[in-house]
């Protein structure tokens, strides 16, 4: 038996905690939250990958966005995340040790993987039931953490300890953390984001939602930028 978990802050938080602590059974752990669904076609995926002939150890499976009670397909929301894994073949990145948010569960911790990744093609179904007002309140508590995040990049020009390598050429989470690296440098990062998504990524197509749903991923970098400044404020 296992004592509940209990996150006192630094690492693991509670999905490392999980995997490094409970009595997993399985060969593969696949990784979900409470308001996502595995429909039938990436459940026949998932079968056909780990009993096939020569597996990976881990696999990138598309994360669907809802909002407002809409599916979108528009916009650039989704993204590949490793949520299947080979039991001892992953790890979460080790960011921010004194991280003021008190969340208990990673937020853009990414698994770092030793070894193959293949990638699903159908996507998990993201049935979030929470309204808007939850969901405000969840990115204002995720911008505090990515201020203190870069932050700290700012200083070291690394993310944490145990991070995704940032470059080009990588997969698709490396590929991912180099644009950011890159981005998060721009002036006016919030307005170029926005028009990126909006109309390059044609979150346009999306309606009224669409551009809510853009306007408030936009203020909430503006959040992250403003409470940097108040950090570098603060230590000048």
């Amino acid at each position: 038996m296992f004592g509940n978990f209990t996150y006192e802050g630094g690492y693991p938080k509670k999905r490392q905690w999980a995997i490094d602590t409970l009595e997993i059974h399985t060969p593969w752990v696949l990784l979900l939250d409470a308001d996502e669904v595995v429909p039938k076609s990436l459940m026949t995926e998932i079968k056909e990958a780990v009993e096939g002939p020569n597996p990976a150890d881990a696999y990138f499976i598309r994360k669907g966005f809802h909002f407002m009670g809409r599916k979108f397909r528009y916009g650039g929301f989704s993204f590949d995340n490793i949520l299947l894994f080979r039991k001892g073949k992953a790890m979460f990145e080790r960011l921010l040790d004194n991280s003021p948010d008190n969340l208990d569960m990673e937020v853009r911790e990414r698994l770092i993987v030793k070894g193959k990744i293949g990638r699903l093609h159908s996507a998990l179904i993201h049935a979030d039931q929470k309204d808007l007002q939850a969901y405000l309140d969840r990115h204002n508590q995720y911008s505090t953490w990515e201020a203190h995040l870069r932050h700290e990049f700012f200083k070291q020009d690394r993310y944490g300890e145990q991070s995704i390598k940032p470059t080009p050429f990588g997969n698709a989470q490396q590929r991912r953390r180099f644009l950011k690296k890159c981005i998060i440098r721009l002036p006016f990062e919030h307005f170029f984001w926005f028009i990126y998504h909006y109309i390059l990524r044609l979150g346009i197509l999306e309606g009224i939602p669409g551009y809510y749903a853009l306007k408030i991923r936009s203020n909430y970098i503006s959040e992250v930028n403003a409470k940097l400044y108040e950090l570098r404020r603060d230590v000048l």
